[in-house]
């Protein structure tokens, strides 16, 4: 069974309506012709041009970089006392973390799996330090040291990059030429070629100010939850987690509003974080944001339809505990 099939079996078990209408077989993703497809459908959300002329199918499945693996993590299995309120924004609840409000760029490199990992790592260890720590934790670190996550740029597991935090621990570095200690190094030339080979692993900070070891940052624990409740409950006291979906041809093209596939031609595997939810026009959503940067979707961030298990998106949600004393 596929998990459009599994987004139609979970609608009837919730009583959702299924009448899911679809955009016809045959158009070419990206094209106008999906853009004007989708919006013709009236449907919760709207599409639009997310990327250049020169942008072409084998380019948009090059940023799907989600290779997972059987599940290493065990699901977090404690009682939940905590009254869950019909919307939920980390940016508001935790004002004083800015990477709660970041958009962070991939470039042209299926590196989603460790961008998701160290920006929902970045929010956890700034909302658990009261505020005190607003550095980013390195995407590059995690994407090029972490050989057991899987191949780089060609994809890499969720679960064992946040395995590996626990274990391993991650440096400092934000964006392309950004600052700590391992800034990004692909830059943001998302709307041309896919990159080819993925940086290496040099174990060393980027200025002479900053020692790798030291610059280290450690997770207590990291774990699988598994119901709806229990990943709002966790966001609430902890801020952001992981996810991962099945992502469709109609997803590219994502300007605004709640999304939900019209889609049954796959692309594959993309990794993303999610930080609240709310409802819109009756419609249930989970609040995200992509690392596609601001130029995609609404200014980079994003709403999914919630309640429903879309796309295989509340399947493998994946969070952890920062370790403060390391």
């Amino acid at each position: 069974m596929t998990r459009f099939s599994l987004c139609l079996l979970f609608c009837l078990i919730l009583d959702i309506s299924c009448e899911r209408k679809l955009v016809p077989n045959g158009i070419p993703p990206l094209s106008p012709e999906m853009v004007h497809a989708i919006n013709s459908l009236n449907t919760t959300w709207r599409a639009g041009a997310n990327f250049g002329p020169n942008f072409k199918l084998d380019h948009i499945q090059g940023l799907f970089g989600l290779k997972a693996k059987p599940n290493s993590l065990k699901v977090k299995r404690e009682a939940i006392n905590v009254d869950i309120p019909e919307s939920f924004d980390a940016r508001e609840q935790w004002p004083d973390c800015p990477s709660l409000r970041e958009v962070r760029d991939q470039s042209n490199c299926g590196s989603c799996w460790a961008f998701a990992t160290a920006e929902a790592i970045t929010d956890r260890i700034c909302i658990a330090s009261g505020g005190r720590f607003k550095e980013d934790i390195s995407s590059q670190d995690l994407l090029t040291c972490c050989t057991g996550c899987g191949t780089g740029c060609f994809g890499g597991d969720p679960m064992t990059a946040w395995q590996y935090w626990v274990e391993t621990g991650l440096v400092t570095g934000g964006l392309f030429n950004g600052s700590g200690c391992e800034p990004y190094t692909i830059p943001p030339h998302h709307h041309g070629e896919p990159y080819g080979d993925t940086p290496v692993c040099t174990h060393k900070c980027s200025t002479a100010e900053r020692q790798y070891t030291r610059d280290k940052h450690y997770g207590k624990n990291a774990y699988i939850l598994d119901t709806v409740q229990a990943i709002q409950a966790d966001i609430m006291q902890h801020g952001s987690v992981g996810v991962d979906f099945t992502v469709y041809a109609d997803f590219p093209s994502y300007k605004s509003g709640v999304y939900q596939t019209h889609s049954t031609q796959s692309f594959g595997g993309h990794a993303v974080k999610l930080f609240g939810w709310g409802v819109e026009n009756g419609t249930p959503y989970w609040l995200g944001v992509n690392s596609w940067n601001v130029e995609w979707g609404e200014s980079g961030f994003f709403k999914f339809l919630r309640g429903s298990n879309e796309c295989g998106i509340e399947s493998d949600v994946v969070a952890g505990i920062p370790d403060l004393t390391r």
